[in-house]
């Protein structure tokens, strides 16, 4: 059960981690929004009812608002109503800032009133369903931490703690409930139908033996 669950946890972070790693962000950018403003002050470029297409990455909020259009070193935040579809993933937020140097993303900050994020497992209906108050990835440090009462679930498995930090390169997770009224981590763990408890095969083992005395004794 133990590998099973693992297994099953670091789903969400492994596939999170490759559809960012996979994005290029050279290709072509097409911005649909209602109106636009150049702040010359702030060196700001701020777009209202935006809709942002870039590849299979596609971002609407109700404002956005960017540095740079160049993707080569700049920072865009996004505001209100914040949907990022990212292949077979969908993260709705209330806002999103995207951190950008030499045509890659560095670090990716977003929060909600929860931050949801669903990711659809390729080959498989499973939607991996994960929430918090605010969700951080450090592209470089390999670490993704879920905080503020951040939860992950995936059919009846569901894990549940104040913050969940991801180390993609060690592969391994860390639930820390500080901060939290009760301080507990809680993990909730469903048996797959047609998986065998081997606990269970020797007790139906032992069972079988004491039939067969049975049908010896006179």
């Amino acid at each position: 059960m133990r590998i099973l669950y693992a297994t099953w946890l670091l789903c969400l972070p492994c596939l999170a981690a490759a559809q960012v790693n996979d994005l290029d962000m050279r290709l072509p950018m097409d911005i649909d929004a209602d109106n636009t403003t150049f702040d010359g002050k702030n060196s700001m470029i701020i777009f209202n009812g935006l809709r942002l297409t870039q590849g299979t990455v596609s971002i609407q909020a109700d404002e956005g608002r960017a540095t740079r259009m160049e993707l080569e070193d700049s920072t865009w935040q996004f505001a209100g109503n914040v949907v990022i579809d990212i292949g077979a993933g969908r993260i709705e937020c209330d806002t999103a800032d995207l951190y950008f140097d030499d045509f890659r993303l560095q670090r990716a900050v977003v929060t909600g009133t929860p931050a949801i994020y669903d990711l659809k497992r390729a080959g498989s209906d499973d939607v991996t369903h994960g929430e918090a108050g605010r969700l951080q990835y450090d592209v470089d440090a390999g670490v993704i931490e879920f905080s503020e009462q951040a939860t992950i679930t995936e059919g009846g498995n569901q894990i549940s703690s104040n913050v969940l930090v991801y180390n993609i390169a060690e592969q391994r997770i860390k639930a820390d409930s500080s901060g939290v009224e009760d301080g507990r981590v809680r993990i909730t763990y469903t048996p797959t139908n047609g998986i065998e408890n081997p606990l269970d095969e020797d007790a139906d083992t032992s069972g079988d033996d004491t039939s067969g005395d049975d049908d010896e004794s006179p």
